[in-house]
């Protein structure tokens, strides 16, 4: 008497079935065990790609900001290489007024003179020498030179006084003296209230928004701060 067909075909598949889960716990374990060994080497490529994505933010913002492309490094590792120099970047400008008299007694004939300039003074960046950005981690350490008054440019000059004495005449050389000291005490005031140091945290806050939160800029500055 023959046996059941669909017993003999229930008989038969439990090999197959054993087969079948046995290549698939083997294919299971084999996949784990090459991502376990491929951890590293996937975390360092994900970690260098973050990097390589910060240093051209940091780039793409220093191009943004001063049409300048530092150079990048990576861990010690030259990403990019410096190029299409300017030579400075205004950061901030000020409007700034101040006086100047000129007071001079000979043989008792007094001439005076007494000034008022307002000039648009001008703060910011040398860049002809050494500015670089280091990437490391979530930090980027951009490598400038202290920010300095770059220029003074005269708005309006006006005479508050001008007096003559009887034989003590006010010469052309006199009042070009006396105009060529208003720029300079402009200079002088602008840096006495703190222009370049406001234009050094205006460049690391243009910087941080470019950036954005995947990195923490820090300026390093590579000279010291030059009296004006």
């Amino acid at each position: 008497m023959n046996a059941d067909p669909r017993r003999r075909e229930r008989r038969f598949s439990w090999p197959l079935a054993f087969t079948l889960i046995f290549l698939i716990v083997a294919a299971l374990l084999a996949l784990l065990f090459w991502r376990i060994e491929s951890w590293p080497m996937r975390t360092a490529q994900e970690g260098s790609a973050e990097l390589e994505r910060l240093g051209r933010k940091a780039r793409d913002a220093f191009v943004q900001i001063a049409g300048l492309q530092p150079r990048v490094t990576i861990n010690n590792r030259v990403y990019l290489e410096e190029t299409s120099p300017v030579a400075e970047l205004a950061v901030l400008s000020r409007k700034t007024e101040v006086e100047h008299e000129f007071m001079h007694t000979w043989a008792g004939s007094t001439k005076r003179v007494k000034l008022h300039g307002t000039f648009n003074v001008k703060a910011g960046f040398d860049l002809r020498n050494n500015v670089s950005v280091d990437v490391r981690g979530n930090e980027v350490a951009v490598q400038i030179p202290h920010a300095t008054i770059l220029g003074v440019e005269q708005e309006q000059v006006e005479v508050l006084e001008f007096e003559n004495g009887f034989w003590n005449r006010i010469s052309a050389a006199d009042l070009q003296n006396e105009l060529a000291m208003l720029p300079k005490l402009a200079r002088e005031r602008a840096t006495q209230t703190g222009l370049p140091a406001e234009a050094e945290k205006a460049l690391q806050k243009q910087l941080a928004e470019r950036i954005g939160e995947t990195g923490t800029v820090r300026l390093l500055f590579d000279n010291p701060i030059r009296a004006e």
